[in-house]
């Protein structure tokens, strides 16, 4: 679970939790919001979060689509509610 506390207390992946929790957003619009960031920069942050439970991906032609997945979430939460 350590793992998954590193991910989350990383600010651009915080932050990027914050912006598809609502809905979906493509890749695009994600990076848009990281001016000071490289694209392939934030790419590397979806796919670390993607991998790591907590987002999900949605192919649509050649875009890429982001959206929270709550399950992975959850358990960041229920291992926080312990103490």
């Amino acid at each position: 679970m350590l793992g998954r506390m590193q991910i989350v207390s990383d600010p651009v992946r915080y932050k990027i939790l914050k912006l598809v929790k609502n809905g979906e957003l493509a890749a695009g619009q994600i990076a848009k919001n990281f001016p000071d960031i490289t694209r392939p920069a934030v790419s590397q942050h979806l796919r670390v979060l993607k991998e790591h439970g907590l987002l999900w991906e949605r192919r649509d032609g050649t875009k890429r689509l982001y959206r929270l997945r709550r399950k992975g979430l959850y358990e960041v939460y229920k291992f926080l509610e312990a103490f």
